[in-house]
């Protein structure tokens, strides 16, 4: 990898920018935030809106981007190879952000073929687009940026996590597979000279975020008067990050791509970098409960008086999962000035409003 300090500086403004998973909880932020600051620029959009969680989530996502006329929507699998090359032929995209993924650890039990459909197959049909970009010497892709995740530092009991240290134990095939984009995108950027970035995510939430994450679902399970199930009896940590702090980091990201460097052999060094975005203060899963709880009953989707014990069952650990995710954020830090910093409150109260709102409690 680099050293941290060879950045190009990337204009955004005025260029066309992909964005996969478009339709998805970060991708739909990120389109938005792109549209709202840089002037001149072109967002072009794919996303499949496949079934996995409730669709009318991701159409409410992509309201006022489809009334936007610098942003482009296809629906489409970029498990398609000739749909991929089709839209880089038609928008030749200057930065290409790939967030689309079939996400979630234990679904990944449960359905392995649409992992490596999404994650393997969609990933090399975009880098290779990458890589024929620049075919009869033409400018192409300056930065492709991709979503990869904490799940790849698996069991790994050195916390906080670095992006220095080995991940090669993963315990998901949802971590195999993005382990195995960073991969892929280490030997296109050595082989191709293509700048990538790979961005680690610690659990991301907030307003309109999946249905299959804990906060969300524990919200449903909680309105519905059904059990919360918590894991490793309570005894879990995560570094949630607020969805806000993950695009500002993705928009700086952008921005400052790796350079084309040449080794004292003179063969080219991989312009390849990889950073953790993370709150970098894990929160016990019990507190979590807490204040989750609180913050539904002050937003009005639960009752003050609703017993919240009664609810409440300790189970152990499930397959795939770990105890505990934790963030070094120092490189992202060093390199860009930002630390993600949002409270954990003020990030589910953000969340209890708008469930409330969407679902008309």
């Amino acid at each position: 990898m680099q050293d941290m300090s060879d950045k190009v500086k990337i204009e955004l403004g005025s260029k066309n920018i992909l964005v996969t998973g478009a339709a998805g909880f970060i991708g739909s932020y990120l389109c938005r935030r792109l549209l709202k600051d840089f002037k001149g620029i072109k967002v072009i959009g794919i996303d499949d809106m496949n079934d996995y969680y409730d669709v009318r989530i991701k159409e409410s996502r992509l309201e006022g981007l489809l009334s936007d006329e610098s942003f482009v929507f296809i629906r489409g699998d970029i498990a398609d190879a000739a749909l991929v090359g089709k839209v880089f032929s038609e928008y030749e995209p200057s930065v290409v952000v790939n967030l689309a993924a079939q996400a979630g650890v234990r679904y990944s039990i449960e359905n392995p073929d649409a992992y490596i459909r999404a994650n393997i197959v969609g990933f090399y049909n975009i880098i290779e687009a990458c890589r024929h970009s620049y075919d009869h010497g033409r400018t192409g892709v300056e930065h492709l940026v991709y979503a990869s995740s904490s799940s790849v530092y698996g069991a790994n009991s050195t916390v906080p996590y670095r992006t220095q240290e080995s991940v090669d134990s993963p315990v998901s095939l949802y971590a195999a597979t993005k382990k195995s984009n960073e991969l892929i995108a280490h030997s296109y950027a050595k082989l191709y000279d293509i700048p990538c970035t790979g961005l680690r995510f610690f659990t991301v939430y907030g307003p309109a975020g999946r249905p299959d994450m804990a906060y969300f679902g524990f919200t449903d399970k909680l309105k519905a008067g059904e059990k919360i199930r918590i894991f490793n009896y309570g005894n879990c940590e995560r570094d949630f990050t607020y969805i806000d702090d993950i695009v500002e980091g993705v928009v700086r990201v952008m921005q400052g791509a790796p350079a084309r460097l040449k080794g004292e052999d003179g063969l080219p060094v991989p312009p390849y970098a990889l950073y953790n975005i993370g709150n970098s203060h894990p929160e016990n899963l019990l507190h979590f409960v807490d204040v989750l709880q609180e913050e539904l009953v002050e937003a009005g989707v639960l009752p003050a008086d609703y017993d919240f014990e009664a609810h409440k069952e300790l189970v152990p650990m499930q397959p795939g999962d770990v105890a505990v995710t934790y963030a070094d954020t120092t490189p992202l830090e060093e390199d860009f000035g930002f630390k993600p910093s949002t409270p954990l409150r003020e990030g589910i109260r953000s969340f209890a409003r708008w469930y409330k709102d969407f679902y008309h409690v």
